[in-house]
């Protein structure tokens, strides 16, 4: 049976600046290979643990929602753009615009299909279930190949559905949704035990071939304190929980990709590889987020100066280097007169040698008065690379769980 996209009343609206010509910004998000659809109002599905509930760190624009004739516009500047062997386009713009689930807008099934039909591209689109079903999954085998839908089922516990995804569509539509063709992975995380080794089961027995993404969902700043502390709760439930999915012997991929601590562990090899051929010498400054100055820490003691940089613009229990901002280098710099970058935190895909929050190289060194020595090896591709390559549920369990000197690298004290 058909299932028809349901309606969320809001009287929310975007608040935020609307460009002199609205197009500039659809542009600006094509030219990152974005699709860049727009509700025209914020997201009315309000989870609770959405990373664009705090977002004043960067500028946001809002085109106003999408009409026909931006449509029209969107598509055939798509269709001019050359097409690159395994390239992505993703389904909605959050470059420049604030990012919402666009299968609330009533024409996105009928543009996914116009994109299909009238471009040779292949299109990478998030929901949380918002499709029609069986038409997604009618498009699915009708092109083959061309749609990576990543669905974010989240939870399928009741309880904390409920609590963390109050709009969100329900259990049985989700079942629905991944019972064909259309579905290439599910994320999905732990809150309690038997919530993710649970929904593992659950999602396998109804599509054995979709890839699980699992994980825990990270805290960040702007959520409310029942939030929080589920995410963390789950973080202390994910060893038992991966345990479960793994003695399951499930005969989908399983995939644990969250969490910054372990996967700078299981790529300790790499980081100090690549950490030896930058041949720092020991009063060398080198900034870098949590995890990987506990690898460094532990593996490579006073090779340099590691100088650890907390998360603080996006905070909560955010760790990862690659978004860093340079406020929050700022804030730790204490008169050195040369600092030690890696790429990747001037990789943001906005370009010109910004980071996440649209600050360019030029103007952090202005501000920071210092040096900058890019570290051109330290890069988003060799990362993106290494969290494929060993971001499985098997290395986890095998290769962390089971590795007894985890327990001394998280122990590690960080640098105040």
């Amino acid at each position: 049976m058909a299932t028809e996209i349901p309606v969320i009343p809001t009287d929310a609206r975007l608040t935020y600046d609307r460009p002199a010509d609205p197009r500039d910004v659809l542009v600006k998000e094509m030219e990152k290979r974005k699709i860049p659809l727009s509700i025209g109002k914020t997201c009315p599905v309000k989870c609770t643990f959405c990373y664009e509930i705090d977002h004043g760190y960067r500028d946001t624009l809002e085109p106003g929602k999408t009409t026909q004739e931006d449509w029209d516009f969107i598509l055939d500047y798509i269709s001019k753009k050359p097409t690159r062997p395994g390239e992505q386009w993703v389904w909605g713009g959050n470059e420049y615009m604030e990012w919402t689930d666009l299968f609330l807008h009533p024409k996105a099934m009928d543009w996914l299909e116009d994109f299909l039909k009238y471009t040779d591209k292949s299109v990478t689109m998030f929901t949380v279930g918002y499709v029609h079903v069986p038409r997604i999954h009618q498009l699915a085998a009708r092109y083959p190949g061309r749609i990576n839908f990543e669905l974010s089922v989240i939870t399928l516990h009741k309880d904390y559905r409920k609590a963390l995804m109050p709009h969100a569509p329900s259990v049985a539509h989700l079942m629905k949704v991944l019972d064909g063709p259309a579905v290439a992975s599910a994320n999905f995380y732990s809150f309690d035990e038997g919530t993710m080794s649970e929904d593992a089961k659950a999602i396998s027995r109804i599509n054995p071939n979709v890839i699980l993404w699992m994980g825990c969902l990270t805290p960040l700043k702007g959520m409310d304190e029942h939030t929080v502390r589920l995410c963390r709760q789950g973080k202390q439930r994910l060893p038992g929980e991966a345990l479960r999915v793994h003695e399951a012997g499930l005969p989908n991929i399983t995939t644990i990709h969250t969490e910054p601590y372990v996967t700078a562990f299981l790529n300790r090899h790499k980081i100090l590889t690549v950490f030896d051929s930058l041949e720092m010498e020991k009063h060398d400054t080198v900034v870098m987020a949590k995890s990987v100055y506990r690898v460094l820490s532990m593996y490579r003691k006073k090779r340099a100066r590691f100088l650890f940089v907390p998360n603080a613009t996006l905070g909560g229990d955010s760790d990862c280097t690659i978004l860093l901002t340079f406020d929050d280098i700022l804030k730790r710099l204490t008169g050195e007169k040369v600092i030690h970058l890696p790429k990747a935190v001037l990789e943001s895909p906005r370009g010109n040698n910004c980071d996440i929050s649209g600050m360019t190289l030029e103007e952090f060194e202005a501000r920071a008065r210092c040096t900058v020595k890019v570290l051109h090896k330290v890069n988003t591709k060799l990362a993106d690379r290494k969290l494929w390559e060993h971001g499985y549920l098997g290395a986890y369990v095998r290769e962390y769980l089971c590795n007894p000197a985890t327990r001394e690298y998280e122990q590690i004290p960080v640098a105040a």
